[in-house]
């Protein structure tokens, strides 16, 4: 099997490739902080609800003093779209884009350090570290 066929690694490195993404995307807007009638754009997050689904084991209760399963979260999501718009019809506000890119750096780190440490147990398996 080879490596990249692992889901967990396969969701890490499309985490990492999305996360990149997002840079080039964050970047346009800033670059684009004076151009009239610019909108600023985001990617979607991403999601790995069928993958997470089909790699998941799931909870039983086998006792019915047993706590059931806590299913959903309890956030909402915030859709309500506000964004500034200047006269110009400009929406890139430096600020939030800073805060998006400060934050989408330290995701990819993350993701990239537990992705670097995934390989390296691997490699400690099969003794070739």
């Amino acid at each position: 099997m080879p490596i990249s066929d692992i889901p967990i690694l396969a969701m890490l490195r499309q985490r990492l490739e999305w996360h990149q993404e997002r840079q080039r995307v964050l970047a346009e807007n800033v670059a684009n902080a004076d151009t009239p009638n610019y909108r600023a754009r985001d990617l979607a997050p991403l999601s790995f609800d069928r993958e997470l689904a089909a790699a998941s084991l799931g909870l039983v209760r086998t006792e019915p003093g047993h706590i059931a399963a806590a299913s959903g979260s309890q956030f909402e999501t915030d859709s309500g779209g506000r964004y500034e718009v200047r006269p110009r019809g400009n929406s890139v506000t430096h600020e939030d884009e800073m805060m998006k890119v400060a934050s989408n750096q330290m995701d990819f780190e993350a993701a990239a350090s537990l992705y670097t440490h995934s390989l390296e147990l691997i490699k400690m398996a099969f003794g070739k570290s």
